[in-house]
Order: structure tokens, then C-alpha cells, then sequence
């Protein structure tokens, strides 16, 4: 058994000595003079430039590609548009509202005379519809106590007559800012709404009051909204109602 084991050890020597000299015939030495492995970072970036490059001179052929905006070069002025020329000129240094709006402005800098007319334009048909439906608990947050007793007692003399009141706002025409003020921190903001509407009063049979102006009306009011500006309450009240005389 010895010598049989040593004749299997040398085999085994020879064998392995072999394929080790094949393998390195076939992978080669190192030398000092190969190309170190590419990084993959930098490959990254020639592959990106590569790209951009090939997009570039596609595109000069290539209807189907949409060139990028250059951003070194402003577009804001070029694109913003421009204000409406009514609320540019509230702002206006000679405007009698200017000064107004500039201290609310100063006080809230998140007031917007654009913002504020569309959100005085909602509330408007919203308290319309609720005094016509006597709907006190949708009054009650858009309304300071005064204006809401005046509401609440005009309601409580209709139902107290067994009337209802029916009013539709069919279109309205104008909503303008014609006054502006900060008293103490308080801003006032009074608006102009010119709307038409249908409006009509019933006894408690269901039937018309006599007099009732007849179709469609055009009906003027101005309205003044208030907002106390050290509030996080975001919302404003109104605070004064009457007609244009």
C-alpha cells in the first residue's frame, strides 16, 4: 500500500502542475502595464454624456424631440402673467385703497387682493342662500355678533309670520374692492357686489306676498369683511352691510 500511495501522490502533483501552467497561459501575467478596471462612477458620466451628446444631434433632425428651456436664462419675467389692470391699479402709489391694502398687506403678508375677492365673492352667495333658508348655524361663522342679531331678528319676524323667503342669485355681475383699512392690527376690506337675482317672499299658504318685484332684479350691495391680523384663524367676518345709497 506505500508504494502505491506515494505513485498516487506524485499523479495527483503532476496533474495539478499542469493545469496550473494551462491557466496561466491562458489568463496571462500581470506585467505593471494593464488598464486599471474602469471606475464605474466615471463610466457613468461618459455614458450620460454620450447620451446627451446623441440627443443633441438627433434633435437637430428629429421633429419627435423637445428641447429643454435654458435655465441660465430667466423666464419668469417672460412668462409670469400679468396682473388684472383693477387690482394692479389698487396697488397703485396714487390710489386712495393703495394705502389701505399696503398696511394689510404689511400686517398679513399672506393677503392677496385677488384671493381675498374670489373667497368675499363665496361667502357673499353663501349667506345670501343661508338668510333666505334661515339657516342660522351656517350664518353664525361669517358673521360678527352685530350683523348676526340683525340677521337673526329679520328671521325670526319672517318665521314668526309664517313667510318664506325664496331668493336666487342668477349671475353676479361685479365684485370690487372699494375700501381698504388696518385699525389696530384689524383689517377692514369693504367690497362692492353687483348681482342679479330673483327674490320673492310667500305667506304661510305658499302664496306671493302682494307687491313682489317681478323676474329678475339687479341688486347693489356693499358688504365689509374684517379680520383681525394677529389671528392664526385664517377667516375673515362680515362685519357691515348696506346698499349703494
Amino acid at each position: 500500500m506505500g508504494e502505491g500511495y506515494f505513485l498516487d501522490i506524485i499523479f495527483l502533483a503532476m496533474v495539478a502542475g499542469f493545469i496550473f501552467f494551462r491557466l496561466r497561459n491562458v489568463l496571462g501575467r500581470r506585467t505593471g502595464n494593464e488598464r486599471p478596471p474602469p471606475d464605474p462612477r466615471t463610466q457613468k458620466r461618459s455614458e450620460d454624456q454620450s447620451d446627451e451628446q446623441g440627443a443633441a444631434n438627433q434633435g437637430a433632425g428629429d421633429d419627435n424631440v423637445v428641447a429643454l428651456p435654458d435655465r441660465s436664462r430667466p423666464q419668469a419675467a417672460d412668462n409670469a402673467e400679468a396682473k388684472p389692470e383693477e387690482e394692479a391699479a389698487l396697488w397703485a402709489d396714487d390710489s386712495p385703497i393703495g394705502a389701505g391694502l399696503t398696511k394689510i398687506k404689511l400686517a398679513d403678508h399672506h393677503f392677496e387682493p385677488g384671493a381675498f375677492t374670489d373667497g368675499a365673492r363665496s361667502a357673499y352667495e353663501m349667506i345670501v342662500d343661508a338668510f333666505a333658508n334661515g339657516d342660522r348655524d351656517a350664518l353664525r361663522p361669517l358673521l360678527n355678533d352685530q350683523v348676526f342679531d340683525n340677521f337673526d331678528g329679520a328671521m325670526d319676524d319672517r318665521e314668526s309670520k309664517g313667510q318664506t323667503l325664496e331668493t336666487k342669485i342668477v349671475a353676479i355681475k361685479a365684485t370690487e374692492i372699494i375700501d381698504a383699512e388696518l385699525k389696530d392690527k384689524v383689517a377692514e376690506v369693504t367690497v362692492k357686489f353687483v348681482s342679479e337675482m330673483v327674490t320673492v317672499t310667500r305667506d304661510e299658504a305658499g302664496e306671493l306676498l302682494p307687491d313682489q318685484p317681478g323676474g329678475t332684479r339687479e341688486v347693489t350691495d356693499i358688504w365689509t369683511f374684517a379680520r383681525d391680523t394677529r389671528d392664526r384663524d385664517p377667516n375673515w367676518q362680515l362685519i357691515e352691510t348696506h346698499g349703494e345709497n
